[in-house]
């Protein structure tokens, strides 16, 4: 790819107004990123909502200067630019309708691993919520996964300390530009994650952590990873936000509970209980719950017991089942009109029953 296009594409993500959804529409229409800068001006101009904006910016030599700039400085410091129509960029985060334009990499491993866990929660981090993080991460280790977590206090730079210490890859997504590391006392860390992983972010140099970045960076978490687990966190943070887009995206999301007391296992504990994450205990329940221990083993076949005594509302769901072959979770409720707690708790006994079983993605079928 000529730097050419790399500008036009850099300087995609600088229009103001055009963020990543409308940036990613206006390729499709146009063709390529160079296209849109290359676009008549008065063509621009009668596109709905940025027009205007956007026949300003194709004429501002301004944006596509600070372009290169960038370019000068991702290929000073061996950064790679991922653009969301490139093949390396992460597979995961392309099918989110909100995934960046471009991403920022420096690191070794692949975004597009087998396997992608986040592992999210509390910059408070008590010894209970540490020690379970390590427990996870060492049980995955014959699983190869790859760890993802936003490089914070707490929660996420054990994930990220962990991975490393027991040899699997760790990426840590950042909420500003890669020519910095923010907290600074995670420097070290980050310094060794990129030779075991990497570091990726939306944010150009010179992009300092503002708060409203980390909910941008939030949802990459989200979107690059197969699940998202919370291990702890309090009633308000950028935990909870991050399992609110993972469940947006339609992925898995896990929680570790917590003493009904214990504040940093409030935000857990209300995930759990509102159904908006799956409870677990340890690595096992991933695998299981994800299917990745499929290929590890040949179990013997489970009969279908249909033969159990089954509720109205579990027999709907086999009826189900039997004539759709898999079905989310949102769909079953839609099609037997129950409510979501219903669903979940019939689901669930047909589980242990041995009658359904949960795929990746919240999907359902028969055993």
């Amino acid at each position: 790819m000529e730097d050419n296009e790399l500008i036009y594409r850099i300087g995609l993500t600088l229009i103001p107004g055009v963020g990543d959804v409308l940036g990613k529409k206006l390729v499709t229409i146009c063709g390529s990123a160079g296209a849109v800068f290359r676009e008549p001006r008065r063509h621009l101009k009668k596109m709905t909502r940025v027009g205007e904006l956007l026949a300003q910016a194709v004429g501002n030599k301004d944006i596509l200067l600070q372009a290169e700039k960038e370019i000068a400085f991702i290929d000073r410091y061996h950064i790679s630019p991922l653009y969301f129509l490139d093949p390396g960029y992460p597979q995961r985060l392309r099918h989110c309708f909100d995934g960046p334009v471009m991403l920022f990499y420096k690191g070794n491993c692949d975004l597009n691993a087998t396997r992608v866990l986040g592992i999210v929660g509390t910059r408070n981090a008590t010894d209970y919520g540490k020690t379970v993080t390590r427990d996870l991460v060492s049980g995955l280790v014959s699983q190869q996964v790859l760890i993802v977590s936003g490089l914070a206090y707490g929660i996420d730079s054990h994930a990220h300390r962990y991975a490393l210490d027991f040899g699997l890859n760790t990426v840590g997504v950042l909420g500003h530009g890669l020519d910095m590391v923010y907290p600074w006392m995670h420097r070290p860390l980050a310094e060794k994650m990129v030779t075991q992983g990497g570091l990726v972010t939306e944010f150009m140099s010179g992009t300092k952590p503002d708060r409203t970045n980390f909910p941008k960076r939030n949802r990459i978490i989200a979107g690059l990873a197969d699940a998202t687990v919370v291990v702890e966190a309090g009633k308000k943070g950028g935990a909870l936000i991050t399992a609110d887009i993972a469940n947006s995206y339609n992925r898995d999301v896990f929680a570790v509970p917590g003493r009904v007391n214990d504040p940093f296992s409030e935000g857990t504990n209300y995930l759990i209980r509102t159904n908006r994450a799956s409870l677990i205990q340890k690595a096992e329940d991933i695998e299981y719950l994800m299917g990745w221990k499929e290929g590890a083993a040949v179990q013997p076949p489970v009969q279908r017991r249909f033969f159990v005594e089954m509720t109205p509302e579990e027999e709907k769901i086999v009826a189900l089942l039997q004539e759709k072959g898999q079905l989310g979770i949102d769909e079953i409720c839609f099609l037997t009109e129950n409510l979501m707690s219903k669903v979940s708790a019939a689901l669930l006994n047909l589980e242990f029953e041995g009658v359904v079983k949960c795929l990746p993605g919240k999907l359902y079928e028969l055993i």
